[in-house]
């Protein structure tokens, strides 16, 4: 038996390394940098027992969102009254700086909205942070207190809100106000 005649291989290509090679070695600089970084894990406030938050009850304090405004409206209901019926307890209605820029920027069609929002009996919270976005305004006081209800009829802010845990929703539904998140023992017989 002979030699096998080695063909000759036409457009061989030099082998290139992939920078996610595992035979390539690491800079050590770059490995003690993660272990002396100190990683900051929030503290979980002792109010929450479960998924429920015991700091709340009565007198509530509501946080009011542009567009719950404008839908109470639509559904012809007075803001400080149905609250009060859905919890039976005395409710504060709060509304941020944030929110009264973005009625004002809504224009003339939202002036009813913008009259109720000036009520006396909503209380007014100064924003020191820049813009005027509302929705993120409401979820970073939120995150620092929870100590409010949110009341808004907006989809994505509900989406934000559902991920901080112990915050309780309040919505429109079937011409009325309802509440999600609120533990039973507070909340009496209000409807779900």
């Amino acid at each position: 038996m002979g030699k096998a005649k080695k063909t000759r291989k036409f457009a061989e290509v030099k082998r290139m390394l992939n920078p996610k090679d595992t035979k390539i070695k690491k800079e050590p600089g770059k490995q003690k940098k993660k272990e002396d970084e100190v990683r900051h894990i929030e503290a979980a406030p002792t109010a929450l027992f479960f998924q429920y938050n015991t700091a709340l009850g009565p007198p509530y304090q509501v946080l009011i969102d542009t567009n719950f405004i404008n839908f109470s409206i639509r559904n012809k209901l007075d803001v400080v009254q149905s609250m009060l019926d859905c919890l039976y307890a005395k409710c504060t209605p709060y509304i941020t700086d944030c929110v009264m820029a973005e009625l004002e920027k809504l224009g003339h069609r939202y002036r009813v909205a913008l009259r109720i929002a000036k009520d006396p009996r909503f209380e007014r919270l100064p924003c020191t942070h820049e813009g005027t976005y509302a929705d993120d305004c409401l979820v970073n006081r939120v995150s620092q207190h929870k100590c409010y209800i949110v009341a808004t009829c907006d989809r994505d802010l509900k989406r934000r809100i559902r991920k901080i845990p112990g915050v309780p929703i309040m919505y429109i539904r079937s011409h009325r106000y309802s509440i999600e998140r609120l533990p039973e023992a507070t909340m009496g017989g209000a409807p779900r």
